[in-house]
C-alpha cells in the first residue's frame, strides 16, 4: 500500500517501480509485477536488474519470446551476473 502512494506521488521514478514490482511478484500477482517492470525498464533502460526481473514476470505470464530479449538485454549490460545466465539457459531450452 505505501508503496502503491509512492508511485501516485513519484510515477516517473524508477526504483520505487521496480519496488512495486518485486512486492506484486512475491505474492504472486505477475500481470501487475510485469507492468511495473515494464514501466521501470522504459524509465532507466539501462537498469539491468529491471530487465532481468521483466524476463521473469514474462516468463511467468507466457511472454517467452519477451522475456528471452530482456534477459539478453540485462546478461548483455552485467555478463558476469551469474542469475541472469542461468535464467537464460534455462529458458532458452536445449
Amino acid at each position: 500500500m505505501v508503496l502503491s502512494l509512492a508511485k501516485l506521488i513519484e510515477p516517473e521514478k524508477a526504483s520505487i517501480r521496480v519496488a512495486l514490482g518485486r512486492a506484486l511478484f512475491m505474492t504472486g500477482r505477475m500481470a501487475r509485477a510485469r507492468r511495473e517492470f515494464a514501466k521501470a525498464v522504459q524509465i532507466n533502460p539501462s537498469d539491468d536488474w529491471a530487465h532481468f526481473a521483466l524476463a521473469l514476470a514474462c516468463e511467468r505470464t507466457g511472454q517467452r519470446a519477451r522475456a528471452l530479449g530482456h534477459l539478453k538485454l540485462a546478461l548483455a549490460m552485467h555478463p558476469d551476473q551469474a542469475d541472469y545466465g542461468r535464467a537464460l539457459r534455462r529458458l532458452a531450452g536445449p
